[in-house]
């Protein structure tokens, strides 16, 4: 199966982050959301959040980025992985091709 990628480093794209999830994951895609810097901000957003419960979408985020710009993680819903840089890393090895947003 495909891969792809999606590195969240902005809290400006929301729409298109779920446009391109959305259609990846309805072509039978696998689609791995990583986010980071201020993109760890969506993570407050219920809509962003959302995206873990489509097919073939896996989300993981930085950990020191949500400590270094204060972003609010208790209470996110199981699927949601907590992680490092290595996580972004791993994504972008595994996937067949990556985005940035």
């Amino acid at each position: 199966m495909k891969k792809l990628g999606i590195l969240v480093n902005t809290d400006k794209n929301l729409k298109a982050v779920q446009g391109i999830a959305k259609a990846a994951s309805a072509k039978g895609l696998e689609v791995e959301i990583f986010a980071m810097d201020i993109g760890t901000k969506l993570l407050e957003n219920p809509e962003f959040v959302a995206l873990k419960d489509l097919q073939n979408i896996t989300m993981s985020y930085c950990a020191l980025s949500c400590e270094n710009v204060g972003t609010k993680t208790e209470g996110l819903p199981d699927g949601i992985a907590r992680g490092d840089q290595y996580r972004n890393t791993l994504m972008h090895h595994s996937a067949d091709k990556s985005i940035v947003l």
